[in-house]
Order: structure tokens, then C-alpha cells, then sequence
């Protein structure tokens, strides 16, 4: 049998991301074959859980996804391993709307034992209340353990254990409060700097879960049978596989916002090669390109100064090629990026609009575009904003958030190119025609 736990919490901060990459870490430490997972649209923590686990980590999400496709997912990628840990998003009952997609219901959809991970900061006893009504709020949820953080000594743990046993949690240990373990942010989720030592960060917090949290017990409180794929899973059925169909990825340090479960469609679909904006002075022979989101206002100089590169991309837009660019690949797509300072740095100059990062404000949501006769689906995350010209190009969709409220969140088509700042996701097959036509189809 396998263990399946699903990491919740009270609310974010609570330390879900921390313990996550310490368990995956310590697991793989052990020897175990460990597949992780990430409730929500989250790019940022999946690359860490990657990092710390030595295997893909999954995104799992209700807005974006079907429950068919949720629960394919799961099910395959969960076929080979020993051990499967699911970081939740946010407070374990916290969605969209109410309940809808959070990581209660991802729990309650695969059956999926949930861990509470306890900010115990300038607290004790007090802990008994909140573990009890998480406990029995919902009867299917099944949180069959509790470990703390941020405890500041054993005697403080004595007292969490004891809230432990009166509100029939089980204590399964705690992390101590350790200024080596905290992570550096950024204004996007944790930082992702070449000067973050990764390695050395996920074997310390691995030692102090091996410490501190009895895992094995852990491991046998999980314990189940593995879900097996739905009958006739239309997941298996739609991939229509061309040997002449390419696909060109944008992969480097300022591209690599990308969803597991895309890309792995994008391999189904023809043959995938990826090439860096950065390095690299020309595009590979293909037909379709995919710029996904990233960093690219960390890399301004340089992107900017790879003219080869740019004059490439153009060349292939120009000529008809099919294009998706997200985000930050929707901006390095303008004609210029300005710095939070001002200072411009031109680009590929496809879209005839600029994006700035100066005066920076956060948007962020689930979006739905109606695109033609298309329901597209995915996740809005960023703090740059476009400086139209005077002729601005016209958005070719209607957007709305998760609650069905009109927004202003634009997609682009110019020529073969679609292009905005939604974060889509398209391996999904109840939802992705879209995709395959947009894929397949001939050029306009």
C-alpha cells in the first residue's frame, strides 16, 4: 500500500510550503519513490517541490480541471510511487467560492488524508479549538494528524500535544523556530535567485523533519489503497499524436512558469525541443511555440541585447507562425519592457504596446476567457501593467473572474500569435478543443 497525505493548514503563512519540501526532501532521502502534488494554480511551488523530490510535482485544481481530469491525473502519476504529498493552498478550506477548489475538496474528491501544519507562534493550549473544529467541520475531510511550527521549545510542545489529545488530533511532531529555514520572497512567491543555496535549504529543514516529526508514523497513518483511473478516462482517449508536428518551448532562467500536466499534452501531441530567449540566437524548425510566463524583468539587459534572437521571433510571427505566450512571454512579445525605474529595454516588437513594471500592483484570480466560441480557463498572477500606444491593440476575449464578474484581463490575436497575461491551462480534455484547433488548424 502506498501513503497520500495532503498538507493543509489554518491559513497561509502557517509554514505548508517549508514542511512540504522538508518531508519530500527527507523521503527522498529515504530511499522512497515520492510524487508531489500542489492544490491550485501555484507555478512557483511545484519547481520547488521538483527540486526537493527529484520528480515532477503536479498541479491539482477544480476551477482550471474537471474532476475527471483531477482525478486521472492523481491516479497516474501516482501509479509508481511509494509516497504521495499534496501541498494544499492557502487555509485548507479556503476556494474561490466558500469551498469550490480548495484543497478541502481536492482532499474529499481523491480521499486523501490531510496533515494540519499549525502556526504555534504566541500560542498553546489554545490550539485544542482550532484542531477540533477543523476535525469536524467537515466529516469527510479526514485530518488525521497535526504537526507545528515556529515551536519555541519541548515544553511548548508539551502543550500542543496535550490540546492534541483533547480535541482527538494526533501529534505527529513539530518544526522549531529556526531563522536558517526561512525563505526568501519575492514579490511573485519564493525566490528562485542563483544565489539561494536550494540544496543546502531543503537538507536543512529534511533534517529537522527526520528530527522532530515522527514520519514513519506519518507514513502509517496515511496509508491506503492508490485510487485507479476512472473507467474509460477520456484523458487517454484524445491525444491525437502528429509525428510532423514540433513544438518549441521557452525554458531558462527568465521562461519557466509552466504547468506539468501542459506540457506533458504538449509531448503527446508531436515532438517537443525547448530553446532559451536568453542564449540561444534563433528559433528551432518547428510549428508551434510556446512562451510561457517567468521572470523576464530579472533578465532585461540581456533579453534585450539578444537581437538575433528577437528578429527570429518576429520573423517566424510574421511568416504565419503559431505562437501561445503568457504573461511574461506576452511581454517580451511587446515592443518594449520598462523597469520598475523606467529605464526601456526594446524587445520583439510583435505587440505594438509597452510593459512596465514601474508603480507595481498585484493582480491576480481565476480567469475564464470567452475566445470565438471557446471557454478558456487559467490563472491571472502579476504586477506589471501594459502602456497601450495610441492605437492599442483590441482585446479578442471577454474575461471573468472565478465568481462570473466581467474584468479587464486581455487576450491578444495578431496574426497566428495569442497572447495575454492568463496563465492557461490546456491538458484537460473536457476543455481543451481550443487548444488542438488553435494547434492544427491552418494558418490565418
Amino acid at each position: 500500500m502506498q501513503s497520500h497525505l495532503l498538507i493543509g493548514a489554518a491559513s497561509s503563512g502557517s509554514g505548508k510550503t517549508t514542511f512540504t519540501l522538508g518531508l519530500l526532501r527527507a523521503l527522498k532521502n529515504r530511499s522512497f519513490e515520492v510524487q508531489p502534488f500542489k492544490c491550485g494554480p501555484d507555478y512557483i511551488d511545484t519547481r520547488h517541490h521538483r527540486m526537493a523530490a527529484g520528480n515532477p510535482s503536479v498541479n491539482l485544481d477544480l476551477f482550471m480541471m474537471s474532476e475527471a481530469h483531477v482525478h486521472d491525473l492523481y491516479a497516474g502519476y501516482t501509479e509508481k510511487a511509494d509516497v504521495a504529498v499534496t501541498e494544499g493552498v492557502m487555509g485548507l478550506f479556503d476556494g474561490y467560492d466558500g469551498m469550490k477548489g480548495s484543497s478541502a475538496e481536492i482532499a474529499c474528491l481523491l480521499k486523501i488524508p490531510v496533515v494540519l501544519i499549525v502556526n504555534a507562534k504566541s500560542t498553546a493550549y489554545s490550539v485544542a479549538p482550532l484542531l477540533y473544529g477543523f476535525k469536524h467541520f467537515k466529516k469527510q475531510v479526514q485530518v488525521v494528524g497535526a504537526v507545528f511550527n515556529f515551536v519555541a521549545s519541548e515544553s511548548h510542545y508539551s502543550f500542543l500535544k496535550q490540546a492534541c489529545e483533547d480535541a482527538g488530533v494526533e501529534a505527529l511532531g513539530y518544526l522549531p523556530k529556526c531563522a536558517d529555514v526561512e525563505i526568501p520572497s519575492r514579490h511573485l512567491g519564493l525566490s528562485l535567485d542563483e544565489d539561494f543555496c536550494f540544496e543546502e535549504f531543503a537538507d536543512r529543514v529534511a533534517e529537522l523533519v527526520e528530527k522532530y516529526v515522527d514520519i514513519d508514523r506519518l507514513l502509517e497513518l496515511t496509508k491506503q489503497v492508490a485510487p485507479a483511473a476512472l473507467p474509460m478516462s477520456v484523458s487517454h482517449r484524445t491525444y491525437r499524436r502528429e509525428p510532423s508536428f514540433t513544438v518549441a518551448i521557452a525554458r531558462d532562467p527568465a521562461f519557466n512558469f509552466m504547468y506539468e500536466a501542459n506540457i506533458r499534452y504538449l509531448h503527446h501531441l508531436g515532438e517537443v525541443t525547448y530553446f532559451s530567449p536568453l542564449a540561444d540566437t534563433s528559433l528551432p524548425d518547428t510549428g508551434f511555440v510556446y512562451l510561457p510566463g517567468g521572470y523576464p524583468e530579472l533578465y532585461l539587459a540581456a533579453l534585450s541585447a539578444n537581437r538575433p534572437m528577437l528578429q527570429s521571433i518576429r520573423r517566424y510571427v510574421e511568416n504565419g507562425g503559431k505562437l501561445l505566450a503568457e504573461c511574461g512571454g506576452m511581454m517580451y512579445l511587446c515592443d518594449e519592457i520598462r523597469d520598475k525605474n523606467g529605464d526601456v529595454y526594446p524587445m520583439a516588437g510583435v505587440l505594438h504596446q509597452s510593459a512596465t513594471m514601474e508603480n507595481m500592483k498585484l493582480r491576480l484570480g481565476y480567469r475564464t476567457l470567452l475566445y470565438d466560441d471557446a471557454r478558456l480557463k487559467g490563472h491571472e498572477f502579476h504586477y506589471s501593467r501594459l502602456v497601450e500606444r495610441q492605437d492599442p491593440l483590441p482585446s479578442c476575449a471577454v474575461a471573468y473572474t472565478a465568481k462570473g464578474v466581467k474584468t479587464d484581463t486581455p487576450l491578444y490575436r495578431y496574426k497566428n500569435v495569442l497572447a495575454g497575461y492568463t496563465h492557461l491551462y490546456w491538458a484537460d480534455p473536457a476543455g481543451n478543443e481550443w487548444f488542438t484547433k488553435f494547434c492544427f488548424t491552418l494558418p490565418v
